[in-house]
């Protein structure tokens, strides 16, 4: 490899013939540092170690990182691109030929242009993911309004952070993940966290909640589950899944009635509290148990802890942004930290564990169905007029908003939406109500995927082009501090892969509209673009260069220029995004999740992931040692709930939603509430439990709820009788 100058490339002192490239890992937000080992011979990734002068994780890997490697020459790989040369087998692996890419992009190009001429450039339509750099990210959006000119394009954190981002954005004007550095975590004196198993989900972050309680401090943790972090809990809420709302909306009347509201704060720094104090009255803890589940001393006794800790953070994940009302989940856990005073300072603030390893930096620069780069809105004439110019386009010629990522699939299903390129993401997996996303999927009149493994999505396509990994490109990512790092290419691309956005250049260029890409021929240029189109913008990345992400060890955005060290700590100043500056307290009514039980759907179906794999499983599930860990899903229930239903450990039972049906394995256990079961979402095909998930949108982010629908439970006799006699046969 020749030198780089934006990073060392160190020689393996403890084995000649090697060498480290630092990096990150190609997995959650935590971005976690390692130095993958290279062999020099054949510059080949051999191995990995930890990077102990990583400042965020310090040396602490996970079992998806410590293998992550193994993805890149893993015999799965796609090679060569491929065509399918029989339509009636879309849905499956066969019916596909490899191709050259010459033909690949001959074909892909001429459907595009047949499709836009007879039906409109919105014919087409981009889904992407955040698994991807920032450079990759950014130059999928200026592709798809650019070189596609049509306005669907929308991408996977949907599925992820929106809710997220939408609650920070109404709160505070603007959306990033974590106010505070991940290094003030074990100083703080109190971490409130809500509907995160991050023992698990973010094992990396661990060491640093254990201080705290070491150090003399708290942890409340609000799950359905009693996870490995909850059983560690000073104050464990388990609540039903779906009524976070209410329990916030508790935690802020408990604090204005304990007396700990910094009124100084609430009157100089945030509008909203006295319509949120009167919506708060009728959330006494009796009331809330009542909804929640969680017993009214509970309730008191964690209010009681965050209101005296003189610094807190409130923490949250999927659990409480993945429903129909996660934008409003979001806004209330805020509400906690504005009403107390306890941002805008070090060790205290609000933080969420961001899921994908781009969330944050994918989300700010045009993959939304709204969004332009720095986190402008396309509807905003200013906003676009801005981007336009980097871009050599006029703001007419902008595309209006699209929709969100589910909403996509029901335009496909009209034929409003007749062609998809799909990359970085695979929706025959992680989108709910999967019967339908399916179907929407078949219905297309012509997909092009792009992965590095033909995943469930890639089934559905007509031409397969083979991406690169992680480790076999460079860019920058965005963790979910909200510092922005570098990754570093450790070896060549192997087969005929190719990274995507040189994928998008020739594409770009065949169908005529190279001239606003084809001066990006590297990452670095593709870089330089993207801090430009960022500048002004909330999401300012302009002042961070390779070579100072190098230097400081990432760079927190914003970063408005060459002097600026960037942002560490948000509102130190006490200053929000809002244009009187000031934060605004939500006051937000309690609402049911979209389906209750009832006498026919009892139960409460809640999703999650396990340590052992990411997302909807396509890269892990393909590692040995995590597939040998995890190797299918399971559903969790309660001896109470297994007793009344007849059903033993390990039984293979039926769950069945008003969307579909699903088999799983019993995993009996105490550690989840009787009135509900869990499954993990790894597993595609039939073992997907988003075959049961439901659609319902949340109003402002769009997310879809995963965590709660309503949902039955059955014995499956033919199942059982096949279990019995390969347990027999193993016993003769």
């Amino acid at each position: 490899m020749p030198k780089d100058k934006f990073f060392k490339v160190i020689a393996n002192k403890e084995h000649p013939g090697e060498k480290l490239v630092p990096t990150h890992c190609s997995y959650c937000g935590m971005q976690c540092g390692m130095n993958l080992r290279v062999d020099t011979g054949t510059n080949k990734i051999i191995g990995v170690e930890p990077r102990y002068d990583w400042p965020v994780t310090l040396g602490k890997m996970c079992p998806k990182g410590v293998t992550a490697y193994q993805q890149t020459n893993h015999d799965d790989r796609l090679m060569k691109p491929l065509i399918r040369n029989d339509r009636s087998l879309r849905g499956t692996k066969e019916g596909f030929r490899e191709a050259t890419w010459e033909e690949a992009y001959d074909l892909i190009v001429r459907k595009f242009q047949e499709m836009q001429q007879s039906y409109g450039r919105d014919s087409l339509s981009v889904f992407s993911g955040v698994s991807m750099t920032n450079e990759k990210c950014y130059l999928t959006g200026k592709f798809a309004r650019v070189g596609l000119q049509t306005r669907y394009i929308d991408y996977n954190g949907r599925f992820c952070m929106s809710s997220a981002a939408a609650g920070f954005l109404r709160t505070f004007g603007i959306d990033r993940g974590s106010t505070i550095p991940w290094t003030d975590l074990h100083e703080t004196d109190c971490l409130f966290i809500a509907g995160s198993n991050t023992a698990e989900c973010h094992p990396t972050s661990m060491f640093r909640i254990w201080e705290v309680q070491n150090r003399g401090g708290y942890l409340i943790v609000a799950d359905p589950r009693e996870t490995p972090i909850a059983r560690r809990a000073d104050v464990h809420l388990d609540l039903r899944p779906g009524t976070d709302l209410a329990l916030a909306n508790c935690m802020v009347h408990l604090l204005i009635k304990g007396g700990y509201t910094d009124e100084r704060f609430v009157a100089e720094h945030t509008n909203g509290y006295e319509e949120l104090a009167e919506l708060v009255k009728e959330f006494t803890p009796e009331y809330t148990s009542e909804i929640t589940g969680v017993a009214p001393e509970k309730l008191i006794r964690a209010a009681e802890i965050y209101g005296k800790a003189p610094n807190a953070v409130v923490m949250f994940a999927r659990g409480i942004e993945q429903q129909h009302k996660g934008s409003d989940n979001v806004s209330a856990y805020t509400n906690m930290c504005l009403v107390t005073g306890k941002i805008g300072r070090p060790k205290a603030g609000v933080a969420t564990f961001t899921g994908q390893g781009n969330g944050q930096g994918g989300r700010e620069h045009g993959q939304k169905a709204d969004a332009l780069p720095g986190y402008r809105k396309i509807t905003n004439p200013k906003h676009v007029e801005d981007v336009s110019k980097v871009w050599g386009i006029k703001p007419e010629e902008m595309p209006q908003p699209g929709v969100s990522a589910y909403e996509m699939f029901g335009l496909m299903k009209e034929k409003t939406i007749r062609g998809l390129y799909l990359l970085c993401s695979n929706p025959a997996v992680s989108a709910p109500n999967l019967n339908e996303v399916r179907s929407a999927l078949m219905s297309l009149d012509f997909m092009v995927c792009s992965d590095i493994f033909l995943s469930e999505s890639a089934e559905y396509a007509d031409v397969v082009l083979p991406s690169t990994t992680w480790s076999e490109d460079e860019g920058t990512v965005t963790n979910l501090e909200g510092r922005i790092i570098k990754i570093n290419k450790a070896q060549e691309p192997i087969g005929e892969s190719k990274p995507d956005w040189l994928m998008q250049v020739e594409l770009a260029e065949r169908l005529g509209r190279g001239q606003y890409f084809r001066h990006l021929t590297s990452a670095r240029a593709i870089n330089d673009e993207f801090r430009l189109a960022s500048k002004g913008g909330y999401a300012d990345y302009y002042g961070a260069t390779w070579e100072k992400i190098e230097e400081q060890q990432g760079v927190f955005w914003p970063c408005k220029d060459d002097a600026d060290k960037g942002t560490p700590h948000m509102f130190l100043d006490k200053k929000f995004y809002h244009p009187d500056t000031k934060a605004k307290l939500c006051a937000l009514p309690y609402r049911p999740p979209a389906e209750e039980p009832c006498d026919d759907y009892p139960l409460r179906l809640t999703t999650g992931r396990v340590v052992y794999h990411y997302l909807s499983g396509n890269q892990t599930r393909r590692i040995p040692f995590l597939h040998a860990m995890c190797p299918e899903p399971f559903v969790e229930v309660h001896p109470e709930t297994a007793g009344k239903y007849g059903i033993e450990h390990e039984e293979i039972v039926k769950l069945a939603t008003r969307r579909g049906t699903a088999n799983f394995k019993v995993k009996m256990t105490e550690a989840i509430r009787p009135d509900t079961v869990f499954v993990p979402y790894h597993f595609g095909h039939d073992e997907s439990v988003n075959l049961l998930t439901i659609a319902a949108l949340d109003p402002m982010s769009r997310m879809p709820e995963f965590k709660v629908c309503a949902v039955q439970i059955h014995k499956t006799v033919h199942a059982n009788k096949k279990q019995q006699s390969q347990s027999e046969a193993v016993i003769r």
